[in-house]
C-alpha cells in the first residue's frame, strides 16, 4: 500500500538530513522532486573520493536519494524560478535545509511561498534554529554534537572531547521533520491550509538528552549510565560482550549464578546495589576468567537466561551481516545506471499492511529536468518554456 502517493514533495535539500526526510516520504508513495543548484548539485555527490575514481554515484548521496528525481534550476535567473513556482503551485510539501535567509532572498520564503499555493506544507530544517545568535553559522553534526553537551559525554579519561562517527543527530532531526510533515497533512485533511514547520540539528540534540539534562537542570547530578549499574565489558573467547545489571535488586548474584561460581554478593561490601556500583570493576575482574572460556552468544545466552542485560560487541559488518538484523529485513538492494547494485538501509519502521516501495535508485544530477519540465508546459497549455533546458 503507497500511503502516500499522490503527495508531490519539492526538495531541496543537502547533505543528510534533509533527503533523509524527502527519501523516506518518497519509500512511502509520494512524489520527490529534488531541485539541485547548477553546476554540481547536492554537496553529498561529490565527498565519495572511491566513487568519483570509477565515475560512480556517491555511496552516501545514494544511502538518502532514492525514489527521486532530479531536477536542475538555476533560481538566481528568472526561469528557473518561474518553473520552481509553477512546481510549487501543485505541490504538497516543501522541505528545505538552506542556511536561514537563503530561501526568502531567492524569493521563496515561508510568506511569498504561502501566496503561490496556500495549501502547501512548507518544511524547514536548520543548524541552529531560524533565528538568534547562531543562526546564519554553518551547522553540521559534529558541531553539533560539540556545541550542545554531547561531546563532552563521550570525554575520555583526560577529559578530552569524544565525537560519535555517527550523524545521529542528522537522522533524528530528519526523521522529527517526517512526523512534522505527516502531522501538518493530517491538519490539512480539515482546516485546508498548509503551514510551516521547522527542525534544526542543535533542538534535535538538546531533546535527545531529555533524561540526562532532567538530572542535572533538576536535582544536581550528572548522569552517567554506563556508572550508574554494576555495569562492564568482558573479552570471551571469540570478542567482546557488555553487561549491564540494571533493573535487578542483586545483579551480581545472578550474575555469578548465570556461571556457576560462588555467590560473590554475599561477601562484604558486594551485598547492596550501590555496594556493587561501586565495585563493578572487581565484579568484572571476578567473572572475567569464566567468560573468557566461552563464545560471545554463549556468555551473552547464559547472562540473558539468568535475567541479565547482555549482548555481544560487534563490528558494523559483523552487525549487517548478523541473524537479526537479516531476519529484519533492514537492507535492500538498489539499482544504479552503469555501475553495480548497491546495498543500502532500508527504514527501520515496521508496518502490518503499508510496504516500503524502491522505484527507483539515486538520480544522476540533472536527470529528470527535461521530463518535469515538460510536464510543467503540458499542464500550462501553451506550450510557453518556463525554465532552462536539462543540463
Amino acid at each position: 500500500m503507497s500511503v502516500l502517493k499522490g503527495i508531490t514533495v519539492i526538495e531541496m535539500c543537502e547533505v543528510w538530513q534533509g533527503p533523509l526526510a524527502g527519501q523516506t516520504l518518497g519509500d512511502y508513495g509520494a512524489r520527490v522532486i529534488k531541485v539541485e543548484r547548477p553546476p554540481a548539485g547536492d554537496l553529498m555527490r561529490h565527498n565519495d573520493f572511491h566513487a568519483q575514481q570509477k565515475n560512480w554515484v556517491s555511496c552516501y548521496f545514494a544511502a538518502a536519494n532514492c525514489n527521486k528525481e532530479s531536477v536542475c534550476l538555476d533560481l538566481r535567473a528568472e526561469e528557473g524560478k518561474a518553473a520552481l513556482v509553477a512546481l510549487l503551485r501543485s505541490a504538497d510539501i516543501l522541505i528545505c535545509n538552506y542556511r536561514p535567509g537563503v530561501m526568502d532572498r531567492l524569493g521563496f520564503g515561508y510568506e511569498q511561498v504561502r501566496d503561490i499555493n496556500p495549501r502547501l506544507i512548507y518544511a524547514v530544517a536548520t543548524g541552529y534554529g531560524e533565528t538568534g545568535p547562531l543562526a546564519g553559522m554553518a551547522g553540521q553534526d559534529m558541531l553539533i554534537q560539540a556545541i550542545s553537551g554531547m561531546a563532552t559525554k563521550h570525554a575520555n579519561a583526560d577529559g578530552k572531547p569524544g565525537i560519535v562517527n555517527v550523524p545521529y543527530t542528522d537522522f533524528s532531526s530528519g526523521m522529527l521533520l517526517v512526523q512534522g510533515v505527516l502531522l501538518a497533512l493530517l491538519e490539512r485533511a480539515s482546516s485546508g491550509l498548509g503551514q510551516k514547520l521547522s527542525i534544526s540539528l542543535l533542538d534535535t540534540a538538546i531533546a535527545m538528552q531529555s533524561l540526562e539534562i532532567a538530572s542535572s537542570v533538576n536535582y544536581g547530578y550528572d548522569t552517567q549510565w554506563f556508572e550508574s549499574g554494576p555495569n562492564f565489558t568482558a573479552q570471551t573467547a571469540d570478542g567482546h560482550v557488555i553487561v549491564l545489571g540494571f533493573y535487578r535488586e542483586n545483579p551480581l548474584q545472578l550474575m555469578c549464578s548465570a556461571f556457576g561460581l560462588p555467590d560473590l554478593s554475599r561477601e562484604a561490601g558486594f551485598g547492596t546495589l550501590a555496594q556493587q556500583i561501586e565495585r563493578r570493576e572487581q565484579i568484572g575482574d571476578y567473572l572475567r576468567p569464566a567468560l573468557l572460556a566461552l563464545p560471545s552468544d554463549d556468555v551473552a545466552a547464559r547472562f540473558q537466561e539468568a535475567g541479565i542485560l547482555c549482548t555481544p560487541v560487534l563490528t558494523q559488518a559483523q552487525s549487517i551481516a548478523s541473524a537479526q538484523v537479516v531476519h529484519n529485513d533492514m537492507v535492500r538492494t538498489i539499482p544504479v545506471a552503469g555501475q553495480p547494485d548497491m546495498t543500502m538501509v532500508k527504514h527501520p519502521l515496521k508496518f502490518s499492511r503499508i510496504t516500503q516501495q524502491l522505484r527507483s535508485g539515486p538520480p544522476r544530477f540533472g536527470e529528470h529536468t527535461a521530463q518535469v519540465l515538460g510536464e510543467l508546459q503540458l499542464a500550462d497549455g501553451n506550450g510557453a518554456s518556463t525554465a532552462p533546458a536539462a543540463p
